[in-house]
């Protein structure tokens, strides 16, 4: 099995805790995820990440074929970091790791690791050098540039879940 990585940092002009409430709300995905995705959660608890939490979503990565996805939150320290990892899904495997640091100057160093790894051998390999670890950085970059709008600039306010309640950025 080929293991594949994908790494990236983001500083954020926002508190550990501000950055944690955002992205530890599910509901939040949809925000960070590209539109023609179609992302939609189909089932979770309604409540903020925890270690054991269960989310199910359906989404169409590539040309428009719609895959369901379950993932599993297998770690959580509040205001540090969440794991999640693919228990059913398009991945032979999928590891996510997220990162919350607070920097000197007050802003949020956040730390994206994932480890993953394609199905059907040498095809997978071929599709990933092809397709997927573009498809992939499309995803990364697409959420990075978000990120930034959310909460890095004053341009137009958005609208996010924070604490169980809707706050305008």
């Amino acid at each position: 099995m080929k293991l594949y990585k994908i790494e990236t940092v983001q500083y954020v002009n926002s508190s550990v805790e501000e950055c944690w409430n955002f992205f530890s709300s599910p509901k939040n995905l949809q925000t960070i995820t590209l539109d023609n995705m179609s992302f939609t959660i189909k089932d979770f608890d309604e409540k903020r990440m925890y270690h054991g939490q269960l989310i199910t979503y359906t989404l169409r990565p590539l040309l428009g074929i719609k895959i369901s996805w379950v993932t599993e939150i297998t770690a959580c320290k509040e205001n540090e970091y969440f794991i999640d990892i693919q228990r059913f899904g398009p991945y032979k495997l999928w590891h996510h790791k997220h990162f919350f640091e607070r920097t000197k100057d007050g802003k949020t160093k956040m730390t994206d690791i994932v480890h993953y790894a394609l199905p059907l051998g040498i095809l997978g390999r071929f599709l990933n050098t092809i397709i997927v670890k573009n498809k992939l950085k499309t995803i990364f970059d697409f959420r990075r540039n978000k990120i930034e709008e959310l909460f890095n600039s004053h341009k137009e306010p958005q609208v996010v879940e924070l604490n169980g309640k809707q706050k305008s950025f």
